[in-house]
């Protein structure tokens, strides 16, 4: 396997802490969100940013198939992140992709984003450990 790109971030502080890439783009304070018992306080999580990272991933591989297909669309992806204790009280990532398609019709949109979905780096690096449920919305 050949490394296209790379990148480095720095947490200090766990959940309640800090997060910083090598460049400085990323210079964020990271909470404990409210519904977990912490105090949030405006400021963003690890999931969150797992599912910023990941939707724009994933509609990316959509572009990209579309693109190859030949296919003229528009896509929005909406990825809901969520962070679940299972049976033996390991955490656990549950993931939700909700995937709008314009300009193709309902069987495109769907072989567009099952393809996608093969080819996406989130998705590949969490296949086998986390359930991925897509939902596909086609517009005209």
């Amino acid at each position: 396997m050949k490394t296209l790109f790379e990148t480095r971030a720095t947490a200090v502080g766990g959940r309640n802490g800090h997060v910083k890439s090598e460049d400085g783009i990323l210079d964020l304070d990271v909470r404990v969100p409210t519904g977990m018992g912490g105090n949030g306080g405006g400021f963003t999580n690890p999931e969150q940013l797992f599912a910023a990272g990941y939707s724009a991933c994933f509609d990316n591989a959509i572009i990209h198939v579309a693109a190859m297909k030949k296919v003229k669309i528009q896509s929005q992806t909406t990825a809901t992140v969520g962070l679940a204790m299972t049976d033996d009280k390991s955490y656990q990532l549950t993931v939700a992709l909700d995937v709008t398609i314009q300009g193709a019709d309902q069987a495109t949109a769907e072989e567009i984003v099952t393809t996608a979905h093969a080819t996406c780096p989130y998705s590949n690096a969490i296949k086998g450990n986390v359930d991925v449920n897509i939902h596909v919305t086609t517009e005209a």
